[in-house]
């Protein structure tokens, strides 16, 4: 059944078209979103709250070695990586000190620029949207509703509807079943390698989004292209020339049709 509630705010003033093309016939029925990091900006939040936490436990990580938070794991999964095999209840216990530490820190969190007037602009031409995310299901909703997207999506896959998480095509499989769409005929857009490879191994196309310098990471992993963030992103009908999705960032390949 789809996930609907009242539509969030969107701003209605309208930022210049660029860059996103698509014909009339294209193939793309939806586009499947990863949350963090893609539909809002948390990373800062996320890497601050983890190395709270670890020092809570006196853990201490490098920088190198805190980017695994951000390679689209289950919460148990991050755990499991730095504290090691422990019983699940331990781990649920952890789990609850670390989202307390991290919902202090929710209050500095924003949508990434231009994803709300590109889900207003989807839906619009009919496209189902969903979200495919490692994130806990009662995370993900409360943000959701929280960034004003309580409306946006016709479905919503979280850690909670899936066994293995990212790069296990699993989140991004499902997510297409429930939206009824054949993964051939979606779009992905995620941030982490992982999360990259889990939308390609589920058989959908996918565009990198990247703001930390990992674009090449990200296109090495089966991203078509990266860009920066949704700023004046539009689908715009172009006759019968081929479907193309251009990324905004200079140098970006276009996704051609049937790539």
């Amino acid at each position: 059944m789809p996930w609907r509630n009242k539509p969030g705010p969107v701003s209605r003033r309208l930022p210049k078209r660029e860059v996103i093309d698509i014909s009339a016939c294209g193939t793309i029925r939806a586009v499947v979103f990863d949350m963090d990091g893609v539909l809002i900006d948390s990373h800062p939040a996320h890497r601050a709250a983890w190395l709270q936490f670890l020092a809570a436990v006196n853990i201490t990580v490098s920088e190198q070695e805190l980017a695994f938070i951000l390679e689209g794991r289950t919460r148990t999964e991050i755990l499991r990586h730095f504290l090691g095999d422990r019983p699940n209840d331990e781990l649920r216990q952890y789990g609850r000190l670390k989202d307390a530490i991290f919902r202090r820190m929710e209050r500095d969190i924003r949508p990434v620029r231009g994803v709300c007037r590109f889900l207003e602009e989807l839906e619009r031409r009919g496209i189902a949207r969903a979200i495919a995310t490692s994130a806990s299901e009662i995370r993900t909703f409360s943000t959701i509703e929280r960034m004003g997207l309580g409306g946006c999506f016709d479905a919503v896959v979280t850690a909670a509807d899936v066994t293995a998480g990212k790069p296990d095509p699993m989140v991004y499989r499902l997510a297409c079943q429930r939206i009824g769409t054949a993964p051939g005929r979606a779009l992905a857009f995620d941030d982490a390698c992982a999360g990259v490879q889990s939308a390609r191994s589920a058989g959908l196309r996918c565009v990198g989004v990247c703001r930390n310098g990992m674009a090449q990471a990200l296109l090495q992993s089966g991203a078509e292209t990266v860009i920066p963030d949704f700023e004046g992103f539009a689908f715009d009908s172009v006759g019968r020339t081929p479907e193309r999705i251009f990324a905004r960032s200079s140098g970006a390949k276009p996704l051609e049709a049937g790539s």
